[in-house]
């Protein structure tokens, strides 16, 4: 499904589209026939949020529609009330925040590739000096949400690579892959320990955009296409939705489309570990010692802590091209989601100034962020007998933290580094977010990058 499916920029043929606060109801509906405010009164249409008036003529054909804001936002009045407008084409008798215009199509998003669904779209009209913005950031989010949906038996690591090797062929960047034994010849141990067990070998992608002296800015995410849990095997219920175990990936492929997409002037490295985390004969085990890129040994404590050894060795590879922003993403810990829940993408950064300036964009973006500490007193949760550290901690608390302080040990010659905590689902739908796959973080950093370069 694609975005444009949801906008057009004839106005012709299109029904006013009238929101109206709670405040405004009253003076705003004396201005119309007796007729007209019957018919918004058989429908109770009060000015509530997520309210829906239908104005039909004498011939009871629908001649503008009322929504009803409430004492919220038009973004929030769309989320709440587009799925009850009838199919058909719109313009907005105001003009709509940015904002406003994605929810739109967000809200009517339907991740259609094994169900069948008979589609009425709800059109509305956009300027085209709006449309290109809205497209670009709306598809973005779409393309995480079809990523994370789809199962891994059509999206393993191969799958995945083919998924950026077309964007990138798309917008002229430059892709490259390390499969299987190459990732020992170059030197990413890590990476190769955790997915050589699986049937689809494991794999490093790359995809390069931009001038050269551009401002380098290195995007990150974590593609354990599943996770089993290794022999550290999960149970069936934890099991159910690790085909979402590639969410950081699906948000840094997003965000770099969006980027690319809106032409910002920045040097762009995407790098995504790209995994199953399978069992066979093959498969790492619990105290096995791996030497990472970056020389340091890691004992694995637990096979199923495995995202943060592959991330670990594309931060090493990051940081080899010193960047001057770094940012991962991924479905990393279950305590990030005691911690903040499944909608808030938890926080880690050495930089306090640019953790206010993403929390700040997270705010206008309406995609919700909060940061955690990168407290350094936990990181003897971390220590080895026999090795520079361990990739977990045997204590149950701290748990997200501790993971931050597994990845800092492999980011250097970064200025800034940040790193999200996420979900990337939703378990269940509300207005704007359906339930599955969902963008988490990608939208706050996005905002936030444009500011700064765009």
């Amino acid at each position: 499904m694609r975005a444009e499916l949801f906008y057009q920029t004839n106005p012709d043929n299109t029904l006013p589209l009238i929101l109206l606060t709670k405040a405004q109801c009253a003076n705003d509906l004396n201005s119309l026939t007796a007729f007209e405010r019957n018919c918004l009164a058989s429908q109770q249409f009060k000015g509530h949020l997520g309210d829906v008036g239908l104005v039909s003529n004498a011939e009871g054909i629908t001649v503008k529609v009322y929504l009803g804001m409430g004492e919220g936002t038009e973004a929030q009045a769309l989320a709440q009330a587009v799925n009850k407008l009838p199919a058909g084409s719109f313009t907005a008798q105001a003009r709509l925040p940015q904002s406003a215009l994605l929810v739109w199509s967000l809200a009517q998003y339907y991740f259609d590739k094994y169900k069948s669904k008979e589609v009425k779209p709800r059109i509305l009209m956009v300027s085209n000096q709006e449309l290109p913005q809205v497209l670009a950031e709306a598809n973005a989010v779409f393309q995480v949400r079809d990523l994370i949906n789809t199962p891994t038996n059509d999206l393993g690591p191969q799958e995945l690579a083919e998924v950026v090797a077309d964007i990138a062929q798309q917008f002229g960047a430059e892709f490259k892959q390390w499969v299987g034994d190459e990732l020992l010849q170059d030197n990413f141990p890590a990476i190769h320990a955790v997915g050589r067990a699986a049937a689809a070998a494991p794999r490093l992608l790359s995809l390069t955009w931009g001038e050269v002296n551009h401002p380098r800015v290195t995007l990150v995410g974590k593609g354990v296409c599943f996770d089993s849990g290794g022999l550290d095997i999960k149970p069936a219920s934890g099991m159910r939705l690790m085909k979402k175990d590639m969410g950081g990936a699906a948000q840094v492929i997003g965000l770099a489309q969006w980027l690319m997409a809106r032409r910002l002037p920045i040097r762009l490295q995407v790098l995504i570990p790209a995994v199953e985390n399978a069992i066979s004969a093959t498969s790492f085990r619990p105290g096995d010692v791996l030497t990472m890129r970056n020389g340091l040994t890691v004992e694995v404590d637990n096979t199923d802590a495995e995202g943060r050894l592959v991330l670990a060795d594309a931060l090493v590879k990051a940081c080899e091209e010193k960047p001057e922003l770094l940012v991962d993403f991924a479905t990393l810990t279950g305590a990030a989601r005691t911690a903040v829940g499944t909608e808030i993408a938890a926080m880690f950064t050495n930089d306090d100034k640019l953790a206010q300036a993403i929390g700040e964009a997270a705010l206008d973006a309406g995609d919700p962020v909060w940061r955690m500490p990168l407290f350094g007193g936990y990181a003897g949760m971390l220590d080895s007998n026999i090795a520079d550290l361990s990739n977990s901690s045997a204590s149950p608390y701290a748990g997200a933290i501790t993971a931050a302080l597994f990845l800092q040990y492999f980011v250097n010659d970064a200025p800034s580094w940040v790193h999200f905590d996420i979900m990337a689902w939703n378990v269940g739908s509300k207005p704007g977010k359906p339930e599955g796959g969902e963008a988490m973080g990608m939208q706050a950093v996005g905002h936030y990058l444009l500011r700064r370069y765009g």
